[in-house]
């Protein structure tokens, strides 16, 4: 249980406006994961109508697109969509709300890194940055947590 607190109690600022200045990107991209990139692939109730997914199904095209990067991705290429698609998705509704926001800052950092290295780069640097932007903001909340502006905090502070 001690390890679990530790893990969602985030780092709390001296100053309330410090919290909110920390808190904006984190709500920010985890609006644009979960609302705009994870959605379209990703079946969820606010997912596009024309890509006629059920809830939580991946969109049929992913899992041939994770296969494309060879491998271990190859091999388990609809695991791997799936968590992809699930780390955008929900991870993306768990940063905006601050809910175990160590947790889904690992996984989407985790897809990233993938989305960076085997999908962009051989596109260029400049097709990498929204990745790079979401790995970012997501490391930095895998440091600091939620602040005091999440889900984390407020069970922190109850127990």
């Amino acid at each position: 249980m001690k390890t679990i607190l530790r893990l969602i109690q985030p780092i709390v600022m001296p100053f309330w406006w410090q919290d909110v200045l920390f808190a904006l990107p984190r709500i920010v991209c985890g609006y644009l994961l979960t609302a705009n990139f994870g959605a379209a692939k990703f079946g969820l109730p606010w997912s596009p109508p024309d890509n006629n997914l059920g809830l939580f199904e991946v969109a049929f095209w992913f899992p041939n697109d994770v296969a494309g990067y060879g491998g271990i991705f190859a091999t388990f290429s609809v695991f791997f969509a799936w968590m992809g698609a699930f780390s955008e998705a929900v991870g993306g509704i768990f940063l905006l709300l601050g809910f175990q926001t160590r947790i889904a800052s690992f996984l989407i950092m985790s897809t990233m890194l993938v989305a960076i290295f085997m999908q962009q780069i051989q596109n260029g640097l400049w097709n990498c940055l929204p990745a790079m932007g979401f790995l970012w903001v997501a490391l930095f909340s895998l440091i600091v947590g939620s602040g005091r502006f999440g889900v984390d905090y407020l069970i922190s502070k109850k127990q």
